[in-house]
C-alpha cells in the first residue's frame, strides 16, 4: 500500500502539518498506524476525512447549532458510517438554510421598520421592568443593550428613571428580532449608528459589513455572509461524502 505522509495531507487541503497532527490527537481523523521508523501511515480514508473536517473547522465559529451539527457529521464519518454521515449532512444543509432564511427575514423586517411608523402604539411610557415583560426578555438584557449603546432612553426628570415610549419599545423589538436571528450586538450597533445618522438605505449591507476600523471577532459580525459561506460548505460536504461513497462502491464491485 502507498501510504501518505503528514505533509501530503496538509498540502492536499492547504493547511499546516501541525493542524493534521492536532486533528489526529483530537480524534477528528481516524486512528493512524505507525511504521517501523515511527512515521504515521496515512491512507486515502484519512485524506477523505480531512477534507470533510476542513469544511467544518476551516472557518470562523459559525454559531453553536451549525458548529455542533458539522462536528457530528465528522464523528460519524470517522466511525465509518458514511451513509449515516451523508444523512446528517443533508440535515446540516437544511439547518444552515433555515438560519439563513431567519436572518434574511429579520433584515427585511428591519428595512420595513426603518421606513415606517413605530410598531407600538404605547401612549404611556413604561419602566424597564414593564418593557422587559412586554418583550419577553430579562431586565438585564435591556440594561445590556442600553450599556452597549444600542438605545438611548430618556429619563423622567422627576426621579431619573428611564422611561420607554413607543419609539423605544419599537426599537427594542427590532434589536430583539435581529439578536434572535443570529446577528451580533456589534453588527446591530453598526447598523443603528448608520440609521441614527439618517442613512436609511443599505441597512442590510451595514449589518453584514464591518467598518475598516472595526475588529471582527465573531462570525455573527457578518452573519449573512457567514451563512452564505456555510451553505456552500454544507453542499461541499454532501458532494464529498457522495464522492467517497461512490469510490468505495466501485472498489467493492
Amino acid at each position: 500500500m502507498n501510504y501518505l505522509r503528514t505533509s501530503d495531507l496538509a498540502r492536499a487541503v492547504g493547511i499546516h502539518p501541525n493542524t493534521v497532527r492536532r486533528y489526529v490527537d483530537r480524534g477528528i481523523l481516524p486512528p493512524v498506524e505507525r511504521g517501523a521508523a515511527g512515521y504515521r501511515h496515512f491512507t486515502q480514508r484519512h485524506l477523505d476525512c480531512l477534507r470533510l473536517a476542513n469544511q467544518v473547522y476551516g472557518d470562523h465559529y459559525p454559531g453553536r447549532a451549525i458548529y455542533h451539527s458539522g462536528i457530528r457529521i465528522i464523528q460519524v464519518a470517522v466511525g465509518g458510517d458514511l451513509v449515516g454521515a451523508l444523512e446528517l449532512a443533508h440535515g446540516h444543509l437544511a439547518l444552515v438554510r433555515s438560519e439563513r432564511t431567519q436572518a434574511d427575514r429579520a433584515a427585511d423586517l428591519l428595512e420595513r421598520w426603518a421606513f415606517g411608523p413605530p410598531t407600538d402604539t404605547t401612549t404611556q411610557s413604561l419602566q424597564i421592568g414593564q418593557v422587559a415583560r412586554l418583550l419577553g426578555i430579562s431586565v438585564d438584557i435591556v440594561r445590556s443593550w442600553d450599556r452597549s449603546g444600542l438605545i438611548n432612553v430618556p429619563r423622567d426628570p422627576s426621579n431619573g428613571y428611564r422611561r420607554y415610549g413607543a419609539l423605544e419599545v419599537s426599537r427594542l423589538r427590532v434589536i430583539r428580532l435581529l439578536s434572535r436571528a443570529g446577528y451580533s450586538l456589534s453588527a446591530i450597533l453598526r447598523m443603528l449608528i448608520q440609521l441614527d445618522h439618517g442613512e436609511t438605505t443599505n441597512l442590510r449591507h451595514a449589518l453584514d459589513t464591518p467598518r475598516p476600523d472595526e475588529d471582527v471577532y465573531l462570525a455573527s459580525d457578518r452573519w449573512l455572509s457567514t451563512l452564505t459561506d456555510q451553505e456552500q460548505r454544507a453542499q461541499t460536504i454532501i458532494a464529498l461524502l457522495e464522492e467517497i461513497i461512490r469510490k468505495q462502491l466501485a472498489v467493492v464491485s
